[in-house]
């Protein structure tokens, strides 16, 4: 355990991080403001403006205090003989990796990208990943569980198609938090947890049962949540700041560099319960099977301040055969609330995300309760991958 020195130190840096990127939010707002980089809060009806993007500011103190991390790592390891050029590698192509992904989330703020462009570069941002977990593990091989041993024996070598899997997670885990989000402090609160969890399961595999792999995740996360929590003091109900895809994109891709590089990938789809069921819920509406609006942001109701489900409306006659299929499905499973219109084959529905169905389920809600009932999912969530990581885990495997 030579790290032990350069992680608590580590954690040290992370803390002075916070106050650093509390003055650096301060300080940059207002002039994004000056520069156009703002929002109208749809959930308001104040219509003030919003410093938008604020990402880009947390992402720099992120990269800039993991550049300070990175020679004081190596030099206190290289003083005890346990220099790891791996390690080096590996947190360099990370920050590459991670680096792209702010250039995309920013370009996306100010270009509104395409969602082809949004799938396409994340694959290419994740090649320098892909490329050193070949170099340094090249591990394609997975356990299978007990059950099915008797089929398929007790592993199975995946070959290229765990790297299309790794690469498939690296472009999830980068839009997944975008998908999930549009209220305040959501994506920032999220991601909290998230990196949170990351973390504690990082420092048990990492000291209590000694998996090196799980070094690189413990040098970026307290990064990440410090900038993070320092940001979400800013976006949390009512939002003084809008953190952008920026924010969203290179969080994503944080998660994954942790997860592929430290041989996790597989726990880490665990701690995204909540985005893993958001996306399929939001799948048919992403893949065009039934008609998406641009926004699906809750509908902000102005006489009483409270947040309804959005909906879509649509002639039934124009859906696909799998979309009328979809479509039957979630009416049988009563996760989707349809109205018809008095018009032949026409009906509303409410946009299928996970925010919107709750709002079905609960009704008005104001925009902070709705906030805190997500935050809470995701942390019982959280409690429950652990469980099935400890306990499930240890009877399958």
């Amino acid at each position: 355990m030579e790290n032990v020195v350069p992680l608590a130190l580590n954690g040290l840096m992370s803390a002075v991080t916070y106050f650093c990127t509390l003055q650096a939010i301060k300080k940059f707002a207002p002039k994004f403001l000056q520069r156009g980089r703002f929002g109208i809060d749809l959930c308001k009806s104040s219509g003030d403006r919003i410093p938008e993007s604020l990402g880009v500011v947390t992402g720099t103190c992120f990269l800039v205090q993991v550049f300070i991390f990175i020679p004081v790592l190596f030099l206190l390891t290289s003083a005890h003989g346990v220099f790891r050029h791996d390690l080096l590698v590996e947190i360099l192509a990370a920050l590459l990796s991670i680096c792209s992904m702010m250039f995309l989330g920013f370009a996306d703020d100010v270009l509104d990208l395409k969602w082809r462009d949004k799938l396409s570069l994340p694959t290419i941002a994740s090649l320098p990943l892909l490329g050193v977990y070949y170099v340094n593990f090249n591990g394609t091989t997975v356990l299978v569980p007990k059950p099915l041993r008797f089929l398929l024996g007790g592993s199975l070598n995946l070959g290229p198609l765990y790297y299309i899997y790794m690469c498939m997670l690296a472009v999830f885990c980068t839009n997944a938090i975008n998908i999930l989000a549009g209220i305040n402090g959501l994506e920032t609160g999220q991601s909290l947890v998230i990196s949170a969890s990351i973390s504690t399961f990082s420092f048990v595999e990492y000291f209590l049962r000694g998996e090196l792999g799980h070094v690189l995740s413990l040098c970026l996360m307290p990064a990440f949540f410090g900038t993070t929590l320092a940001l979400y003091k800013f976006n949390k109900y009512p939002s003084k700041v809008f953190v952008g895809d920026t924010f969203c994109y290179y969080a994503g891709m944080t998660f994954a560099c942790s997860a592929i590089l430290g041989h996790f990938s597989k726990a880490m789809l665990l701690f995204f319960i909540p985005q893993v069921l958001n996306f399929l819920y939001s799948a048919p509406q992403l893949f065009k099977l039934i008609p998406c609006p641009r926004h699906r942001l809750p509908f902000y109701n102005r006489e009483n301040g409270l947040l309804l489900p959005s909906t879509t409306t649509f002639r039934t006659d124009t859906l696909k055969p799998n979309g009328v299929r979809v479509l039957r499905f979630l009416q049988l499973f009563r996760l989707v609330k349809v109205e018809q219109h008095q018009e032949p084959h026409t009906v509303e529905i409410n946009n299928l995300t996970i925010i919107n169905l709750i709002l079905v389920f609960k009704g008005p809600t104001n925009e902070g309760e709705l906030v805190r009932l997500l935050m809470r999912i995701q942390i019982f969530c959280s409690l429950v991958a652990f469980s099935c990581y400890y306990a499930i885990g240890q009877v399958l495997f």
